[in-house]
């Protein structure tokens, strides 16, 4: 059995509850790719296939499925995360939120800003955007 199994079906309950996605191998494939983010500890999709249970024989058969979710027009990404967030708000109810905001300069052309509500020790991203900006250093309505 695959060390990411358990984490998958939990992972795949959990989206399931929370979601609202019209195709259910739309989560099973999100379920397969968070699993394998998680066990193999890096966003690199040819190093996820170890992690993955599945008839597939070749490593390419499950880079071309990661590949087309992650460019499928018809996945509404607000429909499977924001229920998420809010079930784990929800939980947080009488704790302190904080907002944070973090920058990053990649190749010093674009500036990625990640938006996150912090709460317990835990960081839930709410926004991201990349912008053509040399600076980490960007105006608060960026």
């Amino acid at each position: 059995m695959n060390a990411s199994t358990p984490l998958y079906r939990q992972l795949l309950g959990l989206f399931s509850q929370y979601s609202q996605v019209k195709d259910w191998r739309h989560l099973k494939t999100l379920g397969w790719m968070v699993s394998a983010l998680i066990a193999s500890g890096k966003l690199n999709l040819s190093a996820w296939e170890p992690y993955v249970t599945s008839k597939a024989t070749q490593a390419q058969s499950y880079e071309r499925r990661w590949r087309r979710f992650l460019t499928n027009s018809s996945i509404n990404v607000e429909h499977i995360d924001i229920p998420l967030v809010m079930a784990a708000l929800s939980q947080w109810k009488n704790r302190r939120l904080y907002l944070a905001i973090d920058t990053t300069v990649l190749w010093n052309k674009y500036c990625m800003i990640h938006l996150s509500v912090v709460c317990c020790g835990r960081a839930i991203p709410l926004r991201w955007d990349v912008l053509e900006h040399e600076s980490a250093t960007v105006a608060f309505s960026e």
